[in-house]
């Protein structure tokens, strides 16, 4: 069994994405890894190819933003996935990396799960940094779990945008991919990104969601009541990176007014206290596995 893995970028480097972690972090799982790279004027390219492993192929792309709705994000994570050949194919985005711990335990499920073919994908956990690496966004709001290794043959899949997978089963009808969950945690670095990063990327994206995105603080504005310190470690790989470019100077604003969403998501968390349930949106159907 053969195991891929893609993502897709653009200006990396000026955007402070941890990518070539991303990268590295998932070299032990695969046999190839699909770079869709777009036009990119700051050192994206040399970073990769400095990497300086045959299993790496970047595919040159164009990316059209007049599109709208973040939808180009779904047409360059679908050029990686369909230049990819392995059995599987693993999803990371630029700001995402696999712990070394969880290395031997995703191939194993992945080879349990390549002989059962009901299973269509396997959803890994999520720390979501938030402010600085030392703190987890929680809650409904924050994606706990998500499908991203994809069954490579036998179904049909597109995705419309850059989280989430649909199998075609007919051609006009999709639904999510029948998933097992794992244990495995992926580390989610996009929310510690230095502060003028975000302004950068804010001014690259706004066209391609048609609404302004920047903001002076892209951290402070928040329910501070979300955020729980993070009681576990970090990736080998990220040591660096978190000593020499993530942002860690963070105080949530006092000031800050509590939106509508804020209080449904305070609802949510109130009613998963009491009753034990998980309300938070799953792009899957939870299916399970057999040893």
């Amino acid at each position: 069994m053969r195991i891929s893995a893609f993502t897709f970028l653009r200006n990396g480097v000026q955007l402070a994405y941890p990518f070539v972690e991303s990268i590295r972090s998932a070299l032990p799982l695969v046999d190839e890894y699909i770079v869709a790279l777009g036009p990119s004027d700051d050192g994206t390219r040399e970073a990769i190819e400095a990497i300086d492993d045959p299993r790496i192929r970047i595919i040159d792309t164009q990316w059209n933003g007049a599109t709208g709705r973040g939808f180009v994000y779904g047409q360059q994570k679908m050029i990686g996935l369909f230049n990819t050949t392995g059995d599987w194919s693993l999803y990371l985005e630029g700001d995402e990396v696999l712990h070394e711990r969880d290395i031997d335990a995703i191939r194993d499920l992945a080879e349990r799960a390549d002989r059962q073919p009901h299973v269509e994908a396997i959803a890994f956990q999520y720390h979501h940094f938030y402010g600085t690496p030392e703190l987890v966004a929680t809650g409904p709001a924050w994606y706990r779990v998500e499908p991203r290794m994809i069954r490579n043959h036998d179904i049909r899949v597109i995705s419309p945008g850059g989280l989430y997978f649909i199998v075609l089963d007919q051609n006009k009808k999709g639904r999510y991919p029948r998933a097992v969950e794992t244990d495995a945690t992926i580390h989610h670095y996009g929310w510690v990104r230095p502060i003028d990063s975000h302004h950068r990327k804010a001014k690259q994206v706004s066209g391609y969601w048609g609404t302004p995105r920047e903001k002076a603080n892209p951290y402070e504005n928040v329910d501070a009541s979300i955020l729980k310190p993070f009681e576990g470690s970090h990736p080998a790989i990220m040591s660096e990176w978190l000593s020499s470019t993530a942002n860690t100077v963070f105080t949530p604003n006092p000031d800050y007014q509590l939106t509508k969403r804020d209080r449904r998501q305070r609802i949510k968390r109130s009613i998963e206290k009491v009753t034990g349930l998980d309300l938070c949106k799953r792009h899957h159907r939870r299916v399970k596995i057999s040893q």
